[in-house]
């Protein structure tokens, strides 16, 4: 029968359920164990898709299409799997599917309410998830305890426990651990008053994840075992580290995988993290950095780039070298500012995003990376306002733009297709998930793939216009990825220069600590060929985030 953990989080939030989830599930698959893993949102839009990064950060796409929060973005990338819509539930989606049953009769007249109906809703959601080569899900609650919003969440899963059996789930609560540099003392307290709130509502927590940026010793484990009801054996410290790929390890040498086989009376194959063991060896000793330009109007908030930021870091690992991202504001550079930050890059990344703000700066991104001789990495918009650049360049004018940002521009190079025309609800134009792209022989494009064709993830209305493919042609740009009936421009380059490229997809939502996108990793290497110098430049200055 598949197992069940479901991962709260208390005190406050932020703290780091998404990567203690995803550390949790590259353990047990470590084990030879099938894993998936499914996120509760307790907002009530249906998805964030339509969320500005600012309230949400990035917006993650499955290859099914869905958009989703960006915790199962870290799922996937550390348990190396792929996700589907099923794997992110909104309190929006919930409602939404429940009132349209009630609207078509299906519940004969009864009185709706939060349970049973909200709760069997939620429940049903989970155990969707349940087949046969999974052995294992593992369930995060979005927000803390004690939220009003995510009441009915935790109420469906005390009522699992019911449904499936004390033997097959079992509950991580992870709090934090304040540090009082008045006195010098890690403080149990809020953690104590977190799992009260919890069994108030009828859940005991089986572990305890206490997040610290301080150790935490064995009479702290001890009180928290004590006041919380748990074992001291379940008290797992996890304590700040430089980067969150080293979290798998701290939780195994903790002991904690070990303790949920056990607990759960799984298989045990003994566990393998030996490749797992290697990548953070080579992260914390790269023989080279280079200095990469993320160009994004969003750069306050780093989140907002998360598999951008992440997919960088990956490629850096796989060319042995130390990623130093330099956050470069977009609205910036269009007002004439910060310019000098794109010369003091070895490569320039344009990621993708809605809306008209920013959008000069980021055209004056890609003129830089062209006239300049700059590695550019264009992903989705980028790739677009490298199109609308050139295209200026070779028009002569500033009557060149996408119509999404100007309907009525006399050269709209960028532009929807006709079938595209129709005025739908939010989302419902977009090309989202999976999407095929057949290469051109002898281009960048097939070097860094090495196949003919590939299936790639795509979030977008807008695509590059065909009337304007001879114009851009004929000024250098080579069309190396196309659909397969080659109506659509999937990937465009530079001839004439050492590595410019950009994709209308997204290819930083398919990269793998372990496997990065080969797009990333070709950028990479030519970024530290730009370096040129070869020597080791501060090998501290990035890691992979915290």
């Amino acid at each position: 029968m598949t197992k069940y953990i479901f991962c709260t989080g208390g005190v406050v939030s932020s703290i780091g359920k998404g990567v203690t989830v995803a550390a949790i599930g590259r353990l047990l698959k470590s084990r030879g164990l099938g894993v998936t893993a499914q996120k509760l949102d307790p907002y009530i839009n249906v998805d964030p898709g339509t969320m500005s990064p600012y309230q949400h950060g990035e917006v993650f796409v499955t290859q099914d299409g869905a958009e989703t929060d960006l915790d199962l973005g870290h799922y996937e990338r550390f348990i190396d799997i792929d996700l589907g819509q099923h794997c992110n539930v909104t309190t929006g989606q919930v409602y939404e599917e429940v009132i349209a049953k009630e609207r078509r009769g299906d519940y004969l007249g009864r009185t709706i309410q939060v349970i049973p109906h909200i709760t069997n809703e939620i429940k049903y959601r989970i155990a969707q998830l349940a087949r046969d080569e999974v052995d294992v899900v593992i369930v995060e609650i979005g927000g803390t305890v004690g939220d009003i919003e995510s009441l009915p969440f935790l109420e469906a899963i005390r009522q699992m426990r019911k449904d499936v059996g004390r033997e097959n789930t079992v509950y991580i609560h992870l709090t934090l651990l304040p540090y009082i540099s008045a006195t010098g003392e890690l403080k149990t307290k809020p953690t104590q008053h977190s799992v009260k709130e919890l069994r108030a509502i009828g859940i005991q927590p089986d572990v305890i994840v206490c997040r610290s940026d301080y150790p935490v010793d064995d009479d702290i484990k001890e009180k928290i075992a004590l006041f919380c009801d748990v074992d001291k054996q379940a008290v797992v410290p996890l304590i700040t580290v430089d980067n969150i790929y080293k979290v798998p390890l701290i939780l195994a040498d903790a002991g904690l995988d070990a303790f949920l086989v056990e607990r759960l009376g799984l298989p045990d194959h003994g566990s393998d993290l030996n490749d797992w063991r290697e990548l953070v060896a080579k992260i914390a000793d790269p023989q080279h950095t280079v200095r990469i330009g993320l160009v994004g109007k969003y750069v306050q908030l780093k989140d907002a780039y998360m598999s951008v930021k992440e997919s960088l870091y990956h490629a850096g690992i796989a060319n042995d070298a130390a990623i130093d991202i330099h956050w470069i504001n977009s609205e910036d550079l269009e007002k004439g500012r910060n310019i000098e930050a794109l010369a003091e890059v070895d490569g320039i990344v344009v990621p993708g995003g809605f809306g008209y703000r920013g959008i000069e700066g980021k055209i004056v991104a890609a003129r830089y990376a062209r006239e300049h001789k700059i590695p550019y990495l264009g992903l989705c918009l980028g790739m677009q306002v490298m199109v609308i650049e050139l295209a200026r360049h070779a028009l002569q004018s500033d009557e060149v733009n996408s119509a999404e940002f100007d309907p009525h521009v006399r050269h709209p190079v960028i532009d929807l297709m006709p079938d595209q025309q129709a005025v739908v609800n939010m989302g419902g134009t977009m090309r989202l998930g999976l999407y095929p792209c057949c290469m051109t022989p002898g281009t960048l494009a097939a070097e860094a793939y090495g196949v003919e064709r590939v299936q790639e993830r795509h979030r977008h209305r807008f695509e590059l216009n065909n009337a304007y493919r001879d114009i851009l042609a004929r000024q250098g740009m080579v069309f190396s990825g196309l659909s397969p009936d080659r109506r659509l421009v999937e990937i465009a380059e530079m001839d004439d220069h050492p590595w410019m490229l950009g994709c209308q997809f997204h290819p930083e939502f398919t990269s793998r600590p372990t496997r990065p996108h080969p797009l990333f990793k070709a950028f990479i290497a030519a970024a530290r060929e730009h370096n040129r110098s070869g020597s080791r430049e501060d090998p501290q200055s990035q890691k992979p985030a915290k």
